[in-house]
Parts: C-alpha cells; sequence; structure tokens
C-alpha cells in the first residue's frame, strides 16, 4: 500500500523541495505538527524551527523560517520565508547573526525591536542546532 503524498516547499528564492514523501513534521506558531497522507484538510502558521521530511523511512531535517503551510488529502504545500538543509548553513554566520540579536536584546530599545531580535535569535539558534546535529560538530 502507497503510504506516500507529494510535497512541495517554496520559499520567495528558490523551490527548496519537491517530491513524494512519507510524513513530514514541522514548527508551526503553535507547536510541531506532523502530518501523513490522508491528513485532514488545514491551513496552519509557520513558526521558525524545523521540517523533518521522512521518505523510504529516512529522515532529513532542515532549517524553516515562517510562512504557510497548506496540507490537501493528497498533497502539502508550504510557502516559508527561508528553508536551508543543513549542508547549506554557514555555521560562522549563524553564529554572527546570534551575537548580533542577543546584543540588540541587550539594548532595550522598543516592544517591536525586542520581538524582532527574539526571532533573529531564534533562527540563529535553529540553524545553529540543525547545521551541528548534521556537520558534526
Amino acid at each position: 500500500m502507497d503510504n506516500k503524498y507529494h510535497l512541495e516547499v517554496l520559499t520567495p528564492h528558490r523551490k527548496f523541495y519537491d517530491g513524494d514523501v512519507e510524513e513530514i513534521i514541522v514548527t508551526t506558531s503553535v507547536g510541531e505538527v506532523g502530518v501523513q497522507k490522508g491528513h485532514i484538510p488545514m491551513t496552519v502558521a509557520l513558526g521558525i524551527g524545523t521540517l523533518k521530511i521522512k521518505n523510504d523511512n529516512v529522515w532529513k531535517e532542515a532549517s524553516i523560517s515562517n510562512g504557510f503551510m497548506e496540507v490537501k488529502q493528497d498533497n502539502v504545500v508550504i510557502l516559508a520565508d527561508a528553508a536551508e538543509w543543513p549542508e547549506e548553513i554557514d555555521i560562522m554566520r549563524a553564529e554572527a547573526a546570534k551575537q548580533r540579536a542577543e546584543e540588540r536584546l541587550r539594548q532595550k530599545k522598543s516592544q517591536h525591536e525586542y520581538l524582532l531580535a527574539k526571532a533573529a535569535l531564534r533562527r540563529a539558534l535553529v540553524r545553529m542546532s540543525v547545521a551541528k546535529k548534521y556537520k558534526n560538530i
């Protein structure tokens, strides 16, 4: 029995993923959501976190940032601000972004700037975590 469905992940810069999968687990704005074939249709906002893709009993993980996911009976479309495989992540750049975000948080500016810095810090930490997990650093 075929337990696969089609997944398409798009960012403003590229088609990140386009293929059949067995299951995904993605970070939404309210936590992680898993999707298998036949999942109830839904639309959900994405958060800053990971996208885990299972295909042929093998999991791959990527960092993902904000956007939306539309789930239908036989396909899922994810529109994300950014998505990166571990090998695409520059750990030095992510570390620099983390340090900049931490400095902006220490400056105690407006609430809006605080929220932006907090989101930047979260993105940097997720990127570093994904990259380090797969690069054995």
